[in-house]
């Protein structure tokens, strides 16, 4: 399976969403295409809608990791939205909630981020 990403940009926040799975096949093309967005636009927050992530191995936390230090040093935040179980649970065992908000929803999230 591949994955499917979609970006939006509302306002300074970037909007990244998934589906399908986010592996080492596939890590270098989000990281790549997120990573130009970030350079060439004013991004103040990213929100992840993970709804249609399938599957996930520590090559895709460890891009996502990458772009949260890269929002965190512009004194951003990453939030993190309609998770499946089974990513959240990757989620929790690496401890990357200690540090992304987790939000029931997109819209829920945006607004919290100040975009409504």
């Amino acid at each position: 399976m591949s994955l499917n990403i979609g970006l939006e940009i509302k306002h300074t926040v970037l909007c990244i969403r998934l589906e399908g799975e986010l592996d080492h096949h596939t890590a270098d093309e989000l990281r790549s295409k997120v990573d130009d967005i970030l350079k060439s636009k004013k991004i103040e927050h990213i929100m992840l809608n993970l709804e249609g992530l399938a599957f996930m191995d520590s090559s895709g936390l460890g891009v996502i990791l990458g772009r949260y230090k890269q929002i965190k040093n512009n004194h951003g935040e990453m939030v993190v939205c309609a998770i499946s179980p089974a990513v959240k649970r990757l989620f929790d065992m690496s401890g990357l909630f200690k540090i992304i908000r987790l939000e029931e929803n997109e819209e829920y999230a945006l607004q919290t981020l100040g975009v409504a």
